[in-house]
């Protein structure tokens, strides 16, 4: 009989499991996935698509690549995630709109400014661009970071790429990882490297003292900022807000007309932002905040920005341009959260540590090259010196190798002076062989050594060499041994790229007061306000309304008068309360079809519908009555409603219940409630209670099980008022007057 094995039972916590497991899986998100790391400035989709493109050989000054092939051998190597994430992060890194340095040369259709997506991998091609070549991925070959074992252990990874550059504040970063996130702006390359020369020659300079040379972010939409002052406590905390301008400028046409014309966008506008900013522009054009306006036009092309505003004669165009800060995204805001991955953990850095961090890697990777080099180098040097020794008693070599009867054989001669087995001419040549103490390294390149080293001009060049070798040694110790002079090294990189790769600063920085926007006075006017059943809002003028009277009422399920200073109000079946300003909606003809008012408000027409709409002027005055599909009802004072809020709670509703009725109660005698199951009830207005809005009212009328309250009406005692019910009339003002919170009569 087997022998039975125990069970292995592990007890443990569940909520202690679940914390740990948790904490796993976030810091495998912030570390693996979403935060960058302060050397290289990367994260690890951006690095392994880059380490990809270089093992295949993509280089700058070769043929494009399809990008299907660098996201496929990608995914299969380094980065076991989804394409669409690699291809993503490539994309990025070729968009020059949306980096400070664009790392990838891209082939094809990228996407553009507006946000419109790139192509297919399969159609898209690519490269690296030169500068990632040279700055970004070289000396990969000389040991200078470490390399991992990739996801399934069949290929080796960089730990981090030898970027010679601070990337983390060239190129900035974005990143939403498990409770933070990371969003750096870019910088220019040229003051950056300034900045990190200045620390080099001063380790105790502060913030003020790089900021220097590194002014601010430098964005490559362009634009304005205009809090140049908060920067400081910016760069000195990690986190803090800037706020970015369009550069806007006037042209004059013809004919005495003048145009407003946006040459840079704030970078946080890039993408489908344009479109919303332009939309924003027509709908303040069409609720008549500005008749500045007479036709928009985005002229924008590869070139760059041109959105057009043209001006009606007069206009006032310093103004015009503050409505559009004040109105519009040509004003925004973009957070700063400098967090990055330094030691293993995301930490929140000032501009000093990041380059602290960044110095202490290029310090790193320029001793592990030198290293390297200086060992290739002396290898080098032993081969050299082996090489012009051997030239010195070459024959004697050559009677060796001509006694020898084996490769290995003359090797133990040269290397140890073994003799025996060997044919020599002579004793005397015999005597000297025995006393050859070549390397093995060096009896290796003798043996491979070819004969046309022996002309005179290739051992002059033998022992020219030799000398750059040993002044390649010398220059390597001294930059391993001696501090200041690695600091001269690394500084030099620094100029070179520098002189190279950087350009002049698109970003204006400067302190501009806050925006005023002289708002001129409106003329009050009593506007019709329309509503159809499909939820297209729009207010039409008092005498086109007389016109079409009958049309309109026909076609429009909300139709009444108000003022264009005053606030449509939208009570829905959620108990919410929607209040939309009627400048917001457009002043059209009768057959323009108007705007949704889901556009215009937070009403959502996909989850409630309206009860009841109004004006705010009439509701003010007046008093309402709700009732709920539970039976519930209650009165609120209208004034209850005048609020600054787009939405409020009109009632307090009960889990599963809804609101099925509000109407003005103010002149009404009685209530009718009536029931899904026939059931009618008849009480005074004054039976159902005053109440704040945000409650839940009491019960109206007693269902029965599984009934609910189906409609409500509003009776004054000098109308005959009588509803179609079971294919006959019934009065509902001869109804019994009866108690709150009764069965009422069954019809």
């Amino acid at each position: 009989m087997p022998k039975q094995t125990e069970e292995n039972i592990i007890r443990a916590e569940y909520s202690e499991e679940m914390q740990k497991s948790y904490i796993d899986y976030a810091m495998s998100v912030i570390v693996s996935r979403a935060l960058p790391d302060v050397r290289d400035g990367l994260k690890p989709v951006q690095r392994r698509t880059l380490y990809d493109m270089y093992e295949l050989g993509i280089r700058h000054d070769r043929p494009y690549r399809k990008c299907a092939r660098i996201v496929g051998d990608t995914m299969g190597k380094y980065h076991p995630h989804g394409d669409s994430s690699i291809y993503e992060a490539l994309v990025v890194m070729s968009q020059e709109f949306k980096r400070g340095q664009a790392l990838v040369d891209g082939h094809g259709n990228f996407g553009s400014i507006e946000g419109d997506g790139a192509a297919a991998m399969r159609y898209t091609e690519a490269r690296l661009m030169r500068i990632t070549q040279e700055v970004y991925l070289a000396d990969l070959d000389k040991n200078v970071v470490d390399f991992l074992p990739n996801f399934d252990e069949t290929e080796k990874e960089p730990s981090v790429l030898p970027v010679r550059i601070p990337n983390l504040l060239v190129n900035g970063a974005e990143g939403i990882a498990v409770g933070m996130a990371t969003s750096i702006p870019p910088h220019n390359l040229g003051e950056v490297a300034d900045a990190v020369k200045a620390y080099i020659r001063n380790k105790d300079i502060g913030i003020k003292g790089l900021m220097h040379y590194l002014k601010g972010p430098d964005f490559p939409t362009g634009g304005i900022v205009v809090n140049q002052d908060d920067l400081l406590e910016i760069y000195s905390t990690g986190s803090g807000r800037i706020r970015l301008r369009g550069k806007v400028e006037l042209e004059k046409g013809k004919g005495g007309r003048q145009s407003l014309v946006i040459t840079e966008i704030p970078y946080t506008m890039i993408g489908a932002n344009i479109g919303k900013f332009l939309n924003d522009v027509a709908a303040l054009v069409e609720t008549r905040m500005t008749t500045d306006i007479t036709d928009i036009s985005n002229q924008s092309s590869k070139e760059g920005i041109r959105i057009v505003l043209e001006l009606r004669r007069g206009a006032d165009a310093e103004n015009l341009k503050n409505l559009l800060y004040k109105k519009t995204r040509l004003e925004d805001t973009f957070g700063v959260n400098m967090l990055a991955v330094a030691g293993g953990r995301p930490e929140t850095l000032n501009l000093k540590e990041i380059i602290e961090h960044h110095v202490r890697f290029q310090i790193e990777v320029c001793t592990r090259k030198h290293q390297t080099l200086l060992e290739k180098e002396l290898e080098k040097k032993e081969i050299q010196e082996g090489l012009i020794r051997a030239c010195d008693v070459i024959d004697l070599i050559i009677e060796i190798l001509r006694g020898s009867k084996n490769q290995n054989q003359a090797k133990a001669c040269l290397t140890d002076g073994a003799t025996e087995g060997i044919r020599f001419r002579s004793q005397a040549s015999q005597k000297k062989a025995a006393r050859l103490h070549f390397t093995q390294r060096q009896a290796s390149a003798i043996l491979e050594m070819r004969l046309y080293r022996l002309i005179g001009l290739e051992v002059e060049a033998l022992l020219k060499e030799h000398e750059n070798t040993l002044a390649n040694i010398a220059r390597y110790e001294e930059i391993l041994t001696r501090p200041e002079v690695m600091m001269k090294v690394i500084v030099s990189d620094l100029n070179t790229i520098k002189r190279i790769y950087a350009r002049e600063r698109r970003t204006v920085l400067e302190n501009a007061r806050e925006v005023v926007f002289e708002e001129k006075k409106r003329e009050e006017m009593e506007v019709i306000f329309l509503m159809d059943k499909f939820g297209y809002a729009k207010v039409i003028d008092k005498g086109v309304y007389e016109r079409h009277r009958d049309t309109i009422r026909k076609e429009y399920k909300y139709v009444f008068p108000c003022m264009n200073t005053d606030k449509i109000c939208i009570f829905t079946n959620t108990g919410r309360l929607h209040l939309v300003k009627v400048m917001k909606l457009p002043l059209t003809k009768t057959r323009d079809k108007g705007v949704p008012i889901d556009n215009v408000s937070n009403y959502n027409s996909q989850e409630e519908w309206a009860i009841f709409v109004g004006s705010l002027s009439e509701v003010k005055a007046s008093s309402l009555l709700f009732a709920t599909a539970q039976g519930l009802v209650k009165q609120v004072e209208g004034a209850e409603f005048e609020v600054a809020k787009r939405t409020v709670a009109a009632i307090k509703l009960n889990k599963g219940d809804q609101l099925i009725f509000t109407g003005i109660s103010s002149h009404a005698e009685s209530i009718v409630l009536q029931t899904a199951k026939g059931y009618f009830l008849r009480m005074p207005t004054n039976e159902a209670p005053f109440q704040k809005r945000n409650t839940l009212g009491v019960r109206g009328i007693h269902l029965t099980d599984k009934d609910v309250l189906e409609h409500a009406y509003l009776l004054e005692s000098t109308l005959e008022y009588s509803i179609s019910y079971k294919e006959r009339s019934l009065a509902l003002n001869r109804l019994k007057l009866a108690k709150r919170d009764t069965k009422g009569r069954k019809i």
